[in-house]
């Protein structure tokens, strides 16, 4: 009896000892366990430096370069000078007074009232067909101008096919705008200055020292091409700080396109029509060519009988 209570005592406490060794075991994997567990939660919280970018080529940006702009300046006192002997037949804007000088200062007067309403300094003169007056217009204009409150004018003869302007002033034809236009002269080189006139010669004296002149040139065949050059707009716009007006003498636009070329550049474009020859469709055409420009109106040349203003008052109107 003795020995079988001995036998489950020694069982009894080898089973206990075996739990205590488990219950260690398990504490000690517990601990372990725990260890992990936080090891794995530091590494986790441990902030991770960022992946570098990788560099990506950008391709250098071009460096920004000012627009090259034409020089503005015109030193007009190099401007050569020449004897004029101007046809006073065909310029009635040179008399002291009469309805010629009269009619003139009236369409000088509309151009003012013209630029109070918009910027106005340039103004092409053209006409539909050829011998409508246009030339003879354009140069009594300028000179009206020039001598209205001592006005500095700028005549340029643009028919360089069939160039006449020169005439009319007694002046020398070459050089001209066709060789500016070319690229064979400057501007200073294509303009011209009449002579100092004696003081006796009022008219003369008082007048042409205010007016420049550009004769056409010889653009013959060319002349088209040479009239869509960008060298015109840059001679309006080098000539134009230094002048109180420009006046253009342009070919007729519907027999050539060259006025309607030189247009664009300008301001304006007065049309000339001759009275008794001028078609209605005709001068309606040439209003439609020039569509894309500021048609100011119509000027009617060779008018039989024109308002005698002098006779109405009294007395001829003196331009002032």
């Amino acid at each position: 009896m003795s020995k079988i209570y001995e036998a489950l005592q020694k069982a009894e406490s080898e089973r206990n000892s075996a739990g205590a060794e488990r219950v260690s075991r398990r504490s000690d994997y517990d601990e372990a366990s725990a260890r992990s567990s936080a090891a794995a939660v530091a590494e986790y919280q441990t902030p991770v430096a960022p992946l570098a970018q990788p560099e990506i080529y950008r391709e250098p940006m071009a460096e920004q370069k000012a627009p090259v702009q034409a020089s503005s300046s015109l030193d007009l006192s190099r401007v050569p000078r020449h004897p004029w002997t101007p046809t006073y037949s065909q310029l009635p804007a040179l008399l002291e007074r009469g309805p010629a000088v009269e009619q003139f200062r009236s369409l000088r007067s509309r151009i003012h009232e013209l630029r109070d309403i918009s910027p106005l300094k340039s103004i092409m003169i053209s006409s539909g067909l050829p011998q409508e007056g246009k030339s003879f217009v354009a140069t009594n204009l300028a000179i009206s101008l020039a001598r209205h409150k001592n006005s500095k004018v700028l005549l340029i003869d643009g028919d360089m096919r069939r160039y006449t302007l020169h005439q009319l002033l007694g002046c020398q034809p070459h050089p001209g705008l066709a060789d500016y236009l070319a690229g064979k002269a400057e501007i200073v080189e294509v303009m011209q200055r009449a002579e100092d006139a004696p003081a006796s010669d009022k008219v003369k004296a008082a007048i042409l020292p205010n007016l420049t002149f550009i004769a056409g040139g010889n653009g013959g065949d060319k002349a088209a091409d040479l009239s869509g050059n960008p060298r015109f707009g840059e001679l309006i716009r080098i000539a134009a700080p230094h002048f109180d007006w420009i006046i253009v003498d342009s070919s007729p636009v519907l027999p050539v396109s060259d006025g309607v070329n030189l247009a664009r550049a300008c301001d304006g474009v007065i049309l000339v029509a001759r009275s008794g020859m001028t078609k209605y469709p005709v001068a309606q055409k040439a209003q439609s060519e020039l569509k894309a420009s500021n048609v100011l109106g119509f000027v009617l040349n060779a008018v039989e009988k024109p308002p005698q203003v002098g006779g109405y008052y009294g007395y001829d109107a003196d331009l002032g």
